[in-house]
């Protein structure tokens, strides 16, 4: 018998389980539009609130205000790559986000790689092209993550 996940509430009113990333706020730095659309739509169809910008620069000025969740953010980008815009947000406050649980993507995607990310300030690292699965697993247990080290 095939697991249908639709509960019932007292009312019998049918209802579905609350998406993954509900109530999440996850900013997506992307310098690609094309990229920036699909992971907006990947995670906003999990139930995440998605902002986008298409640049290091303009994330610096967004995290503040935005206080995200999570953020996702490509490597590869001009002018200002990946590398530096998480070491400037890890040098933040926390209240200003410098604590933010953050996801590189990359097509580099080599342990060498991994480690360089890693060891720059972010908690995964997920290649492209990125499969819509991979990505709200990684979002989720980097929040899972995070909650593990706020309660030690």
């Amino acid at each position: 018998m095939e697991d249908n996940y639709i509960f019932s509430n007292i009312d019998g009113d049918i209802t579905q389980p609350p998406l993954p990333l509900t109530n999440l706020k996850i900013l997506v730095v992307d310098d690609d539009d094309d990229s920036r659309f699909y992971i907006s739509t990947v995670l906003e169809a999990d139930g995440a609130s998605v902002t986008t910008v298409a640049s290091a620069a303009k994330a610096l000025e967004v995290i503040p205000h935005l206080q995200p969740d999570v953020l996702v953010c490509d490597i590869a980008m001009p002018i200002e790559d990946g590398y530096s815009l998480i070491r400037k947000v890890r040098a933040l406050t926390p209240e200003s986000g410098g604590d933010v649980p953050a996801i590189a993507l990359t097509a580099y995607t080599d342990s060498e790689d991994r480690a360089r990310a890693l060891e720059a300030g972010f908690q995964r690292h997920v290649g492209k092209p990125v499969d819509p699965e991979v990505l709200v697993a990684t979002v989720i247990n980097v929040l899972g993550q995070r909650c593990k080290s706020l309660d030690s």
